[in-house]
């Protein structure tokens, strides 16, 4: 699968490596793909991975991760091109001061990425934990939890399955709607992990009775 990341930051790059080292093809959507930092980033993830500008990745692309600070998404978003019909997973989260939801409570970053993205089938994922986790959910019997939502029941089921290849149990959490409780969940995580000394290496799991 051809899959498009834009943000090269530590979730885009972690994730990028685990989906290039499955086997997938991943292109990272750069500013600048022949600088330092994405090349690096490149010798990193083998030879599955790529670079591009930012609109050529999207355009090649099958799929395309969002993982760019949620204040440039809107402007971002307008240089990609057309992006009708194509699967746009969305790992941001829109904090601002103190760790609230700048979206809160009309709204969410999903929310908004798809009305900014010209019909794109967005699904949120990827935001609610930390890139230490995606590049290594193994916790021993237990899975980290990975929750997911969206409108589009295709475009959910392939996030879901990317997310179970590296490792998480995914949770449909239902309608794009919901994404506002997948953001705070983020914020809990955060708040756990660094705010309460609980260090990157916690992640969140659901359990079932049997």
């Amino acid at each position: 699968m051809n899959i498009a990341i834009i943000g090269t930051g530590n979730v885009g790059a972690a994730l990028g490596k685990r989906w290039a080292g499955l086997g997938h093809t991943i292109i990272f959507g750069s500013r600048d793909p022949q600088g330092a930092k994405t090349q690096a980033l490149l010798r990193e993830a083998g030879a599955n991975a790529r670079a591009a500008s930012q609109a050529a990745a999207c355009a090649a692309a099958e799929v395309i991760l969002l993982a760019a600070p949620f204040h440039a998404c809107e402007a971002l978003l307008q240089e990609l091109g057309s992006l009708d019909g194509k699967i746009l997973i969305d790992a941001t989260n829109p904090f601002g001061e103190g760790m609230r939801l700048l979206t809160w409570p009309n709204s969410s970053a999903a929310e908004q990425i798809a009305g900014w993205s010209g019909g794109a089938r967005v699904v949120k994922a990827f935001n609610m934990t930390g890139s230490a986790n995606m590049l290594d959910a193994d916790y021993g019997a237990l899975k980290p939890a990975m929750l997911v939502c969206g409108d589009d029941a295709a475009a959910k089921t392939l996030a879901c399955e990317l997310a179970g290849q590296i490792g998480f149990d995914p949770v449909d959490c239902g309608a794009l709607s919901q994404a506002y409780l997948l953001e705070t969940a983020a914020g809990l995580w955060v708040n756990l992990a660094y705010l309460q000394g609980q260090g990157p290496n916690i992640a969140l799991t659901l359990l079932r009775r049997q």
